[in-house]
């Protein structure tokens, strides 16, 4: 089904947008009147001017992330102390930190009481609540374990950010410390060295070699380097392009893997990211064709997550699931070894879960390794390019001087 964005009024005069899955325009237009909605525009794009249910499109992601996670553990809490569900909403949307995730939770709240299932009524905010999360609780709805299925969720979601921060908070300082770097030799070469240029010109003394191909390499920076620059912007708007198309993205994220240890790193990042929601939707009973489907589409690596179709497709064979994943070839060897392990004594929930762990904390390992090394290369590097310029220009000192004495 198609997504369609939506402007309706209600009965209390107010307007409402947001988006709705649905065969076609008229079956959305249908789906809001059996709701009490009047609509004013159905269409694939979003209604200018768009508010309440159209607000996740403009939540940043990180903020999102946070927001959902809080929403699951409050939901969580309050469905294990036998709260409603509508009564439980309406409390977490009293106890929501951010205002503009507040009208979200409210008119999933609308939703249910017009005679939808809680499923259905988070599935109309896609970019808040995935079809992982969706599923999910459609799954903890037709078996009466919604408590536990909230639990369970919020379980995933905090481990899920739980890496995501690590992974960033360990990028950070590598990435500053480069951009720092270059900006300095940056400043030295465009306005230091020049400088010392002029003062050179005038002593009319021999320039050492390295001070002169110094000289030479600050010249070539303050001529070419504002279109240096702007080729290096127009270069990385081009690739990001590119990597946007699927072809594209397809050959970035098989490169990435094939770099040393940081390709190690994002294999079992993304490796971990698709066993606890395999872990998550098999130990609630959701059919293991489904499974895959549903982990593809929240995996980030398209290399990894395409693979998962062949996987289904042997799934259907009755092949299991073990000897598929092995043969997709994006795996580590041990989780396919796990899982046959799992399928043999029939607890393939309980599999995913420990590959999860397993990976997570090797995630954490291989990401400590490739910042332990990069970090002293780029120190490294850094320091010889400015000892490098240092030593160039004290050499050119040095002779400036002997001539005087």
């Amino acid at each position: 089904m198609t997504s369609y964005f939506f402007k309706a009024v209600a009965s209390d005069g107010k307007v409402r947008t947001g988006s709705l899955h649905g065969e076609s325009e008229r079956a959305v237009a249908g789906e809001l009147r059996r709701q009490g909605l009047i609509p004013v525009f159905v269409g694939l794009t979003a209604p200018v001017g768009a508010r309440g249910l159209g607000m996740e499109l403009r939540l940043p992601g990180r903020s999102r992330h946070k927001d959902v996670l809080f929403f699951t553990q409050e939901m969580s809490t309050l469905l294990n102390a036998g709260v409603p569900v509508d009564r439980a909403l309406s409390i977490c949307s009293e106890l929501t930190q951010r205002a503009d995730f507040r009208p979200i939770v409210q008119d999933v709240l609308r939703v249910l009481k017009g005679g939808r299932t809680l499923a259905d009524s988070l599935g109309t905010h896609p970019n808040c609540f995935p079809e992982f999360y969706v599923n999910m609780v459609k799954a903890g709805e037709a078996s009466g374990s919604l408590a536990v299925v909230f639990e369970r969720l919020a379980e995933y979601e905090r481990t899920r950010d739980d890496l995501r921060s690590y992974i960033i908070s360990s990028m950070v300082y590598p990435a500053l410390l480069t951009l720092v770097g270059i900006s300095s030799i940056t400043i030295l070469l465009y306005y230091v060295i020049p400088r010392f240029s002029q003062i050179f010109a005038e002593s009319r003394i021999p320039i050492p070699t390295p001070t002169r191909i110094l000289l030479a390499i600050s010249a070539w920076v303050r001529a070419y380097g504002p279109f240096v620059l702007g080729g290096v912007l127009i270069g990385a708007a081009a690739f990001r392009v590119y990597i946007g198309a699927r072809e594209g993205r397809l050959w970035w994220d098989g490169f990435r893997l094939k770099i040393p240890l940081l390709g190690e790193a994002l294999r079992k990042a993304e490796t971990a990211r698709f066993a606890r929601a395999m872990a998550t939707l098999v130990a609630n009973s959701v059919p293991l064709v489904q499974c895959l489907n549903i982990s593809r589409a929240i995996m980030t690596n398209r290399r990894m997550a395409d693979s998962l179709e062949l996987v289904a497709q042997g799934v259907k064979r009755g092949e299991g699931i073990a000897t598929p994943l092995s043969r997709a070839g994006y795996f580590p060897p041990l989780a396919s070894h796990l899982l046959s392990i799992g399928e043999e004594t029939g607890r393939l929930d309980s599999m995913f879960q420990k590959m999860a762990d397993i990976y997570d904390a090797d995630t954490r390992a291989a990401i400590k390794r490739f910042t332990s090394l990069f970090e002293p290369l780029i120190i490294l590097v850094l320091g010889v390019m400015v000892g490098a310029l240092i030593l160039s220009m004290m050499l050119a000192i040095t002779s400036i001087n002997d001539v005087a004495a």
